[in-house]
């Protein structure tokens, strides 16, 4: 009998990964990837997430001239044409998604992407495996996890919305959705980690406060 883990597994092995790591982190003060997180970093974190799930390939956007992220990517064995350079980071998120949409360094054969933000290390493990589990039953579909009655991240895009992103002039994902027919499943998943991102110093504490609680 198949396992959920089973599953996931086969399909995140068709899967890409873009794990969006070009912000500034203002309103941290300092590199939110970069923050510890269980016995490593929140960017180590969440790659070994991703390759415990078994992902085909996993590519980091990155700014340019940040030695202190490429260090860590060195250290965590991302290899350097796994790094997808955005050279226009300050136009925002979606400018990074737009570079990895426009990258020529994809695997052959994936048939969906993932859009992982670089600032929710605290997902449970079991919500990815039931969001990858759910794009794999229909991956012509985008797939999006939704808590609260709102859609969250992490994205999965079909590979026809992937492909779609590279000339869109929307400016930001949630635009680029709303104005495509792209076929699209929610899946309803009951983790509150998806309604927060670590966006300030407050956030974090509060996340490794409870972090801690759930182990």
């Amino acid at each position: 009998m198949k396992t959920l883990e089973s599953v996931a597994h086969f399909a995140a092995s068709r899967l890409g990964v873009v794990v969006l790591g070009a912000g500034a982190s203002t309103r941290m003060g300092r590199s939110k990837l970069l923050l510890p997180w269980r016995g490593t970093t929140v960017i180590g974190h969440i790659l070994d997430q991703w390759r415990r799930l078994g992902a085909g390939q996993i590519a980091v956007v990155c700014r340019p001239n940040d030695p202190a992220l490429f260090g860590e990517l060195d250290r965590l064995q991302l290899p350097a044409q796994n790094r997808i350079e955005n050279p226009q980071p300050d136009r925002g998120m979606f400018s990074s998604i737009q570079c990895a949409a426009n990258w020529e360094g994809w695997q052959h054969g994936l048939v969906g992407w993932v859009i992982v933000l670089g600032d929710q290390p605290h997902l449970r493990l079991e919500t990815l495996e039931i969001l990858v589990q759910t794009f794999g039953q229909a991956p012509e579909a985008i797939c999006q996890p939704e808590f609260g009655g709102c859609g969250r991240h992490p994205v999965i895009l079909s590979r026809a919305a992937f492909a779609g992103l590279r000339d869109s002039r929307a400016e930001t994902l949630k635009q680029f959705l709303n104005q495509m027919a792209w076929p699209l499943n929610k899946c309803s998943i009951p983790d509150p980690g998806l309604a927060l991102d670590l966006d300030s110093p407050e956030d974090y504490e509060w996340a490794l406060k409870h972090d801690r609680w759930k182990r």
